[in-house]
């Protein structure tokens, strides 16, 4: 039985012939379930995906975390990976991995697969109830020891999740960007990192482990996702019936839109010293703007005149015009009010690189940007969003967030409103910047 009739459909037209190419619907299985389905025949492959929606916290991230990796070890009909595999391999090389994500500040985790659509197998075998009884075999009935995980399996993926929280510090630029989020954003839940920290990582049991899970099982909402040639109806059944089990009864509590905050008077600075020889300098601007907001397309022309493209302000200037930074580039976090610039710099330039990647912000509230950069940055923001059609896994992340922010635009429809946004609109968004954080990561002396 679904609760609902979907509460939105779209769908685009292929623009040789004006034949349907994709209908999105989304559907309320059970209460706190919700099935967003993406109905085209355009791909060879099928995707589906199951996220619990968790708000991001530091005491419970690295255990949300940590639940699918150890889901995925083995369940009571297929009790180890290779007997995974092989059930796989059955769906024509398939493949179901668990997946951690953060949207503002929600905490996304589950499994996201894909296998042979339907429309590709050898002799017309359906594969979607199959894919679905797996997915929902996962999640429901892992294999277990005294009524708690395999110690061995919890064990193992403990080690790599610590593992995993140790190696972001080998990338310098992404870890200079996680530092800068955590100074910017610390108290606030989007300071925390998706997999939490190594500390409370370490600290797991399989007990803390288990109400985790059930905690997940019963409180949590629930994120489907299908993109495939099958039928609504086909599949609102196949996940209906994988998820049947599925605790009835309890509240599935959305978590909270992010709270916006104002930039300090001062900005805050942080450096930190290690040994590299290239120094990462990431600044943290509040927006005054997210995903929610009527000026949201506006944002996102400020970013792709400001540092996004190739096209640049600072692409153009402060890398190539002057050589400040080795690069040079600006991102928006869609559901929170937050932009970041990163950049590599030379030690020496540190000073010089940060006062001209403000004065180039300083001219984009100016309004001083040419006809030709705002175009430029229009086509990059419309074309980027329109091939976001072309990618399952773009369009599986894109409504993963939309749906966790309980957001119902489309692509096209985003990048239609872009194409509306006047100068002005984008001058005044840009207006709204305000530096809140200087993170600089430099060599040790």
């Amino acid at each position: 039985m679904m609760y609902n009739t979907p509460v939105n459909a779209y769908q685009t037209e292929d623009r040789k012939d004006g034949t349907k190419r994709m209908e999105v619907t989304r559907t309320e299985l059970f209460p706190g379930v919700h099935l967003t389905a993406v109905h085209t025949d355009k791909f060879k492959s099928a995707v589906l995906g199951l996220q619990f929606l968790l708000p991001l916290e530091e005491q419970t991230a690295s255990c949300n975390a940590l639940v699918p990796a150890v889901l995925r070890r083995g369940t009571e009909a297929h009790p180890d990976m290779e007997a995974l595999s092989a059930a796989l391999d059955e769906l024509y090389g398939g493949a179901l991995e668990p997946m951690v994500r953060k949207k503002g500040e929600t905490q996304c985790v589950g499994f996201v697969g894909s296998f042979l659509d339907d429309a590709y197998t050898l002799e017309g075998e359906p594969l979607l109830e199959r894919a679905a009884a797996l997915l929902g075999e996962l999640v429901l009935r892992p294999r277990t020891q005294n009524g708690r995980f395999t110690p061995e399996y919890l064990e193992g993926e403990k080690a790599n999740l610590i593992d995993r929280i140790r190696a972001q510090v080998n990338d310098k630029r992404q870890y200079a960007q996680i530092r800068v989020v955590a100074e910017m954003c610390a108290g606030e839940p989007f300071g925390v990192d998706k997999l939490g920290s190594e500390e409370s990582a370490a600290a797991i049991t399989n007990d803390a482990l288990w109400d985790c899970w059930q905690a997940m099982l019963n409180h949590a909402p629930v994120e489907l996702y299908y993109c495939g040639s099958a039928s609504g109806d086909r599949v609102q059944s196949a996940l209906s019936s994988a998820l049947a089990d599925l605790p009835k009864g309890a509240v599935r509590t959305v978590p909270a839109r992010p709270a916006g905050h104002a930039a300090p008077a001062e900005p805050k600075v942080v450096e930190e010293a290690l040994d590299v020889t290239q120094g990462k300098l990431s600044m943290g601007f509040r927006t005054g703007c997210d995903a929610w907001s009527e000026d949201y397309p506006a944002l996102t022309l400020v970013n792709a005149v400001y540092g996004g493209t190739t096209t640049s302000k600072l692409f153009m200037n402060v890398r190539e015009r002057l050589s400040l930074c080795y690069y040079a580039s600006s991102g928006l976090m869609k559901y929170k009010d937050v932009m970041l610039v990163a950049s590599g710099v030379e030690f020496g330039k540190v000073e010089e690189a940060k006062r001209e990647i403000l004065a180039q912000l300083a001219a984009c509230q100016k309004g001083e940007f040419s006809d030709e950069e705002l175009e430029w940055a229009r086509r990059s923001v419309v074309s980027t969003l329109r091939t976001t059609l072309d990618s399952q896994g773009r369009l599986e992340d894109y409504w993963l967030g939309q749906s966790a922010a309980g957001l119902s635009e489309d692509p096209e429809a985003l990048a239609q409103r872009v194409e509306r946004v006047s100068r002005e609109q984008v001058t005044a968004a840009a207006q709204k910047l305000a530096l809140d954080t200087v993170y600089f990561l430099k060599g040790k002396e």
